[in-house]
């Protein structure tokens, strides 16, 4: 883990070290930003940043905007730390490209694990093969995926999202079961993260939204 470098970016010197302490711990490399700002400047003169831990209210520039930045340029895997708990703060996030959204108080290792999580998944794609579905190619291996001949840009966890359907088609997903695979950690909270994230991914699909099938009281099916 020594290669991967994380900035844990809080206002909060407490919580930047019991993060910070943490990760580093599991052997990851951690740089750390007091405000918005610092962030931004961390994030564009360090390059080899493999994912970033954004609190929402700090001083200068709020999580939001740094976040708006960085989607600006990279689709690095970003995880939201928020004192709110409203799920249109959650929306907001996830509309700006966040992967993660964690509620403080949190537990560090909860967090830990949803880094571990994020970081796995996007090492284990390995460009083994296409997965094709109607009008739909998703290729592991450039992160792409393709409707209609045409590149539709997905959020990291959209993609694993739409992979994960794919690979299951005409299969009843459970929301328990998607979070088990796609987010994979024990998830301390309801199921509407899947619901917001399906609601995005359909969107960006457009016609083949209709793909993406509710099951009414259970969770979804991808059927072309």
């Amino acid at each position: 883990m020594d290669n991967i470098k994380i900035l844990v970016v809080d206002d909060e010197s407490r919580m930047r070290k019991l993060v910070s302490d943490f990760l580093v711990r599991k052997d990851y490399r951690v740089v750390e930003a007091a405000d918005g700002q610092e962030a931004i400047d961390i994030f564009f003169e360090q390059k080899d940043i493999s994912l970033v831990i954004l609190d929402v209210m700090m001083p200068k520039m709020d999580g939001w905007e740094v976040l708006k930045e960085i989607r600006e340029y990279s689709k690095i895997p970003v995880i939201m730390l928020t004192a709110k708990g409203d799920e249109r703060d959650e929306l907001a996030g996830f509309d700006l490209g966040a992967d993660e959204y964690i509620s403080k108080p949190f537990s560090p290792k909860i967090l830990v694990a949803r880094v571990e999580a994020l970081l796995r998944r996007s090492n284990l794609i390995s460009g083994e093969e296409k997965i094709t579905a109607g009008d739909i190619v998703l290729d592991k291996a450039s992160h792409t995926v393709m409707i209609g001949g045409r590149g539709v840009e997905l959020s990291f966890k959209e993609f694993e999202l739409l992979t994960y359907f794919m690979e299951n088609q005409g299969i009843a997903l459970s929301r328990d079961k998607i979070l088990n695979h796609v987010w994979n950690y024990d998830y301390f909270g309801d199921a509407r993260t899947i619901d917001t994230h399906v609601k995005k991914l359909r969107s960006k699909m457009g016609d083949c939204g209709e793909y993406i099938k509710t099951i009414w009281g259970m969770g979804y099916k991808f059927e072309v």
